[in-house]
């Protein structure tokens, strides 16, 4: 499991660039401790998120994701959510780059918060 601290500042329209590993097979969790400007946990109370990834986005192309990670806050006021897969979704994943973003959104208002690339790893063993 990767945990990252970030802050976020929703003035500046900015993503905080964080890059993951998949192996293939295991159940996936990314957890995010995220803070203000002001270096206090964000308020995420009334927020919702959605991740998707996704292998490339190009210019005239449409790209679609190849899986939808989960989107948990685990303490809103405390400024901590997390994204997941299950061990059955990160089985049918191929090995290669992907690229992935998470949204939060209050109202009508949507940040994306974190975007980056994710290395799917294949794995050799086999859960027994």
């Amino acid at each position: 499991m990767s945990n990252k601290k970030i802050t976020f500042d929703p003035e500046s329209g900015v993503s905080y660039p964080v890059n993951l590993t998949i192996n293939t097979g295991a159940t996936f969790k990314a957890s995010f401790d995220v803070v203000s400007v002001a270096n206090t946990a964000f308020n995420f109370t009334g927020y919702t998120g959605s991740s998707q990834m996704t292998k490339s986005v190009s210019i005239g192309s449409t790209s679609y994701p190849v899986a939808t990670f989960a989107v948990g806050f685990t303490s809103a006021a405390g400024g901590k959510f997390n994204i997941s897969l299950g061990s059955t979704t990160t089985r049918s994943l191929t090995e290669g780059r992907y690229i992935y973003d998470i949204l939060v959104s209050s109202g009508s208002t949507v940040y994306r918060i974190v975007d980056g690339m994710i290395l799917v790893k294949p794995g050799i063993s086999s859960a027994p």
